[in-house]
């Protein structure tokens, strides 16, 4: 082993899972982002958590809210990162703009997204204010996996997405 900078080591965290992160405004406009952290954080009761940081337009509305969708993206999916990637909701509906298709969560007012392999409806119960991101612990409310698409997107880095295959095959 030898000693390197934080970012020439933490480039070695590829591939790793992106999920997409459905927030919501006061009056229910959606908003979507991807983000790259994410665990299961709780069996007893279900929950998740998404690193989101402080000057993101998702962190201002999950800090209002207190809800969001994680999405696990399809392959099919791999443009929608990129694209709403690129841009702030703050200037842009995302859902218009991209032509995003949704269907209406169960228990909370971010929208699930359609073609996804799976969707999980959470409401914060825990935050962590984590330097310069915060930790969103959500208790999943209701869980959707998808019929047609079960290999979730990975990042390799550099602006490569791609499933990895069931190894059982």
């Amino acid at each position: 082993m030898k000693e390197v900078g934080w970012s020439e080591a933490v480039r070695r965290k590829y591939p790793e899972p992106v999920v997409l992160v459905v927030s919501c405004d006061a009056s229910g406009k959606p908003n979507v982002m991807p983000a790259g952290w994410s665990m299961v954080s709780s069996g007893r009761p279900p929950m998740l958590a998404i690193s989101v940081g402080h000057g993101r337009y998702t962190h201002k509305l999950i800090e209002e809210t207190n809800e969001f969708v994680l999405v696990f993206p399809s392959e099919e999916m791999k443009s929608l990162i990129d694209y709403t990637g690129s841009c702030s909701g703050r200037d842009v509906d995302k859902f218009a703009k991209y032509k995003i298709e949704t269907i209406k969560s169960k228990h909370i007012k971010p929208p699930l997204i359609k073609d996804a392999v799976a969707c999980f409806e959470c409401r914060v119960r825990g935050k962590l204010v984590s330097g310069d991101h915060t930790i969103f612990a959500g208790e999943v409310l209701a869980s959707y996996i998808s019929d047609k698409y079960k290999h979730r997107l990975y990042n390799f880095g550099d602006g490569k997405f791609r499933t990895i295959p069931d190894s059982k095959k």
